[in-house]
């Protein structure tokens, strides 16, 4: 990875306190929300484009609904006065946003991508940006999730479906990198 160009636009994705709650079950990489953080002062530091993306969800019941205390963005993330933050409905933040039209409105060709989860909000906004020709970069440190069983019943750690969800993005979608060597080519 060589030095990030100076419209690198960093994308932080659903990073809500919906995720803080319990039912969500056993999750990997705790330091997720401090790395994202330290992203953020990187991009803030050097005047770098940040588009901050929250999920809406239309039903009462949903821990992202508006109405719901999880719908807040977790302190690490929270956007800055003039921070544009973009809501959106479904698993891409592509789809029923403006993403796309706001990365071309300023010209950007890279992205980097961080925050919740990585198998879910975070794959599929990563799969559509490298659908779409931006060049992509995933932020493993800074992106986690959680366990889950398979339609038979199979049991996957919130470690491996991080790592597989990461692994099939790498050289295909996006390019998967740490905290550190983004920070080392800002």
């Amino acid at each position: 990875m060589s030095s990030l160009p100076l419209d690198a636009v960093l994308i932080i994705i659903d990073v809500q306190q919906a995720f803080n709650d319990p039912s969500w079950g056993d999750r990997n990489n705790p330091a997720a929300e401090s790395n994202v953080a330290t992203l953020l002062g990187g991009w803030r530091k050097t005047q770098r484009p940040i588009i901050h993306v929250q999920h809406r969800s239309p039903r009462a019941e949903s821990l992202f609904h508006p109405s719901r205390p999880g719908f807040k963005v977790k302190p690490e993330a929270a956007p800055l006065p003039g921070e544009p933050v973009i809501y959106k409905g479904v698993n891409s933040s592509f789809i029923g946003t403006d993403l796309e039209q706001r990365l071309r409105a300023i010209g950007a060709v890279t992205v980097v991508i961080a925050g919740m989860t990585t198998d879910h909000c975070v794959s599929t906004t990563a799969r559509m940006a490298g659908n779409f020709g931006f060049a992509t970069f995933i932020v493993s440190d800074a992106t986690a999730t959680f366990k889950r069983h398979g339609p038979e019943g199979k049991y996957f750690s919130a470690e491996q479906m991080h790592d597989t969800a990461l692994a099939s993005l790498h050289e295909e979608f996006a390019t998967v990198v740490d905290t550190a060597a983004v920070m080392a080519r800002l």
